[in-house]
């Protein structure tokens, strides 16, 4: 796993820097980044989504650093979504272990710390972010059951969609996507029961507007 940053920095002094900064992780396909997006824009807060920051993170960091992500950086699109099982593709996933997560924080140090502000993404795992709280009450973590997840990938085109269409057998690699990331969201689960974290089932009786409510709530927001 890459090194932290700011290693001079002592954990209390880290976590009281990034005491204003709330924290939406969860499985795919869960609403993270709408959620995230509604309560930004309702209580002012500046949004830091770490899916955006991927591709400069992955520039970023040398072999050494990242030999999850080396290792599926040289692989073909059906060996990354085809031709391995979906608990391979868990256990090998290079975000799924925490690489570049030390830049997450390097970002959201060098923010401003003017107003508060949300992060959001599926890298932000339970154990690399539980060090960081001040108060567990700014983490939540958004866990959808595997038929909503379905039904969300359903919607963006099912096998047609973004990288799933570049493999050789569109409908085999997303069945392997979608297993992987109900082992993932069964892993999130786990881990954040087990820390004591709040994590919040998303299902097809959950609104938009429920878990914007939920999570602002639990986050101590009041209505703007």
């Amino acid at each position: 796993m890459h090194s932290a940053p700011n290693e001079r920095t002592s954990p209390d002094a880290r976590r009281e820097r990034l005491r204003h900064v709330h924290w939406i992780g969860g499985g795919s396909g869960s609403g993270k980044s709408t959620i995230a997006q509604h309560i930004a824009d309702r209580y002012g807060m500046r949004l830091y989504d770490t899916d955006a920051v991927m591709p400069d993170h992955a520039r970023r960091m040398s072999v050494e650093q990242a030999p999850h992500l080396a290792r599926f950086a040289a692989m073909d699109m059906d060996e990354r979504w085809v031709a391995r099982s979906p608990r391979e593709m868990l256990d090998t996933f290079h975000w799924f272990h925490g690489e570049g997560f030390d830049l997450i924080i390097e970002d959201l140090l060098a923010l401003p710390a003017d107003r508060p502000v949300i992060a959001e993404g599926f890298r932000l795992l339970p154990g690399l972010v539980r060090p960081l709280l001040a108060d567990v009450s700014h983490a939540v973590w958004l866990l959808p059951t595997p038929r909503f997840r379905q039904a969300v990938f359903d919607s963006r085109g099912g096998p047609a969609w973004g990288f799933l269409a570049k493999t050789s057998a569109p409908r085999q690699a997303l069945r392997n996507l979608l297993q992987r990331d109900a082992l993932f969201t069964d892993r999130l689960t786990e881990q954040t029961r087990h820390l004591g974290l709040h994590g919040l089932r998303v299902d097809s009786t959950t609104t938009e507007e429920d878990l914007v409510r939920q999570v602002s709530a639990l986050f101590g927001l009041e209505d703007p």
